[in-house]
């Protein structure tokens, strides 16, 4: 386990379900990844890089809801600004995205 936090801090992180509205190859990433565009309703559209290749085909993820931080700084990867950072659970180099079990409204929070 990595430090403790407080149930404060936790609480600074935004966690919200959006849906995958486009997705497209990333060959300037250093790893394996690719480019999302993410639909959070009345928090907008965001972009994301996400190394998730070897579980995901892009028409896999098409229209697929996923969990992901929306309030960290937008971090520049190669020519490409991220918005967001999409969770998953990490298995080796396979990372499994986080989702809901059923369909929500785009921009729901996570608690």
């Amino acid at each position: 386990m990595n430090d403790t936090i407080t149930f404060e801090d936790f609480t600074k992180v935004d966690l919200r379900v959006g849906t995958i509205i486009e997705v497209n190859d990333f060959p300037e990433a250093r790893n394996p990844a690719y480019q999302l565009t993410i639909d959070f309703g009345d928090l907008g559209i965001k972009k994301s890089s996400a190394q998730i290749t070897t579980l995901y085909k892009k028409e896999d993820l098409q229209q697929r809801q996923i969990v992901a931080v929306v309030n960290f700084p937008k971090k520049q990867i190669a020519k490409f600004m991220s918005e967001c950072l999409v969770l998953g659970a990490v298995n080796g180099k396979d990372v499994m995205l986080l989702h809901p079990e059923n369909k929500v409204k785009n921009g729901t929070q996570v608690a």
